[in-house]
């Protein structure tokens, strides 16, 4: 047997058969990256190529000096039985930890009957707790590229014929046969690949858990910006998922076939949690404004309007003195007094006028006309100089018709969309999660092409940022932590999705499929 050979090419030293089936479970190992089905599969493998009965697998953990085995699971055609993982010191004292430091396979005749000698024992418990006879047993290590070993196999009973159950001691004397030579050489080859496989699906994990953490931090890092819409992303994204494996499970259901694999719905998760992220570059404050006025801005005109209404009393009391130093009529004290009261009136009802402007509803056109009115009422400072009552941004802020947002400060909550695709694009994402940015740049874009910040078209938009669009509105409606605005009942919020629809704002299918299938219940669980 020559060194260095991959399987592929170990493989044409053997049969034909041998070769043929040695490369189809070579195939099947490197495209399996999730790792708990990597074990599985690797251990199915390792079975069927060398007929043995059952087996189990074990993973490496920690490092150097405090490294460990933890049993991962265990496959047995013979008898069923619950198994849990667990964890055991690396040592010369069991088998999987003598071919753990000895790098190299064992194959012994018969457990019951361990060479003289051997470091390594057998605990023959677990075979009288379940009714099962173990015999022959080869564990094999699992090296990695870098010469660790990242991991065991070892199987049990290779049998004469694999259809046949080992169901009695008879059976077992029957047809257990060692592991011979050839079955020990083709089980080294596909640990030779499963190690490979294994150590490029713990790297895989690591990256993708490197990214769920950076995910998540950056999620954290939008939410303590902006409290209000805390849980808002992880919300979507659940949403947007649920709504993309119902649209996945029946395509019918849409006007076009989609499916969405494994990576797709990462992909989407990724792009929903992260939907806010350009909102790190907008003022905190325009993001928190709860109010038509900030708080500090109001608190300003309460102070102008108490400084005038302190220099009305002090003008009034003034010239009421003056008018009793000349021994004025009672009248004319009286009608000095209707004229305080009177302009106190004025002025409580200005500064009302002012805070019910304030809230961030529908501005009526009675409550437009009378902020415009107090605008132009005026007053000296301090200085002698003319003021007005109402400043021009106090003015431009009182007079937003609905929400809370000034023209300038809703443009600059719009460009988190720019801010998002911009900061996202600059992240290598790979070719599984390339269209993150893309996705999640255009969630607010809408069918009629009024959305912002490209004014894409229907046909423009990704369906997963039309999916997008549905589960941000409808969160946006039903979320109980927004301070300008109170959670609407869940029908409500679809009635104002099928008004989107019919404005031509969102997918006429996906909000029906959306509702059919009641995708929201999924925050429920």
């Amino acid at each position: 047997m020559t060194a260095g050979l991959g399987p592929e090419e170990r493989a044409h030293e053997l049969d034909g058969a041998a070769a043929v089936l040695l490369v189809n479970v070579a195939r099947a190992m490197t495209t399996e990256r999730d790792v708990d089905r990597l074990l599985s599969l690797i251990l199915e493998k390792s079975r069927f190529v060398t007929g043995a009965d059952a087996g189990s697998i074990y993973v490496a953990e920690g490092d150097v000096g405090s490294r460990s085995l933890r049993f991962k699971l265990t496959q047995n055609d013979s008898v069923t039985f619950d198994s849990r993982e667990f964890t055991m010191p690396i040592s010369n004292r069991s088998i999987a930890g003598c071919a753990v430091l000895g790098k190299k396979a064992i194959n012994i005749s018969d457990v019951y009957d361990l060479p003289a000698g051997s470091p390594y024992g057998f605990d023959r418990s677990f075979d009288e707790k379940i009714g099962y006879r173990t015999r022959s047993m080869l564990t094999v290590p699992l090296i990695s590229q870098r010469d660790e070993v990242i991991g065991v196999i070892q199987l049990i009973n290779k049998k004469r014929d694999p259809a046949r159950k080992l169901a009695t001691k008879a059976d077992v004397d029957e047809l257990v046969v060692p592991f011979d030579w050839h079955t020990e050489e083709l089980l080294g080859m596909v640990a030779a690949q499963a190690g490979v496989s294994l150590e490029n699906a713990v790297l895989y994990a690591e990256i993708r858990s490197l990214f769920e953490g950076f995910v998540t931090a950056s999620v954290e890092a939008i939410e303590s910006r902006d409290p209000t819409t805390s849980g808002h992303s992880r919300r979507v994204a659940d949403l947007t998922v649920g709504l993309a494996k119902v649209v996945d499970a029946d395509s019918s259901q849409v006007h076009e076939a989609f499916r969405f694999s494994r990576e797709d719905l990462r992909e989407l998760e990724y792009a929903s949690l992260l939907h806010d992220f350009g909102k790190i570059g907008v003022r905190e404050k325009v993001l928190v404004k709860a109010k038509k006025l900030y708080d500090e801005r109001l608190e300003l005109i309460e102070a102008r309007f108490d400084f005038v209404m302190r220099t009305l009393e002090a003008d009034i009391l003034g010239r009421k003195l003056r008018a009793l130093e000349r021994g004025a009529p009672r009248s004319e004290l009286e009608a000095l007094d209707r004229e305080l009261v009177a302009r106190r009136a004025e002025l409580e009802a200005a500064i009302a006028a002012i805070h019910s402007a304030n809230e961030p509803t529908v501005l009526a056109a009675g409550d437009f006309a009378k902020v415009e009115a107090i605008a132009t009422e005026t007053y000296f400072d301090l200085r002698g100089e003319t003021k007005r009552l109402l400043e021009g941004d106090e003015l431009v802020a009182l007079s937003v018709k609905r929400g809370s947002l000034t023209p300038v400060e809703y443009e600059e909550i719009t460009s988190h969309v720019t801010h998002t695709y911009r900061f996202l694009s600059r992240i290598p994402w790979g070719k599984a999660l390339a269209r993150v940015p893309k996705i999640a740049g255009a969630h607010h874009e809408r069918l009629n092409g009024t959305g912002y910040p490209n004014r894409l078209r229907a046909e423009e938009i990704p369906i997963q940022s039309k999916m997008m669009s549905v589960a941000d509105i409808f969160d946006a409606l039903t979320a109980s932590d927004r301070p300008y605005k109170k959670a609407v009942p869940v029908e409500r919020a679809l009635d104002i999705l099928d008004y989107s629809v019919k404005d031509q704002h969102l997918d006429p299918d996906l909000v029906r499929v959306f509702r059919e299938a009641r995708v929201w219940e999924c925050l429920r669980r």
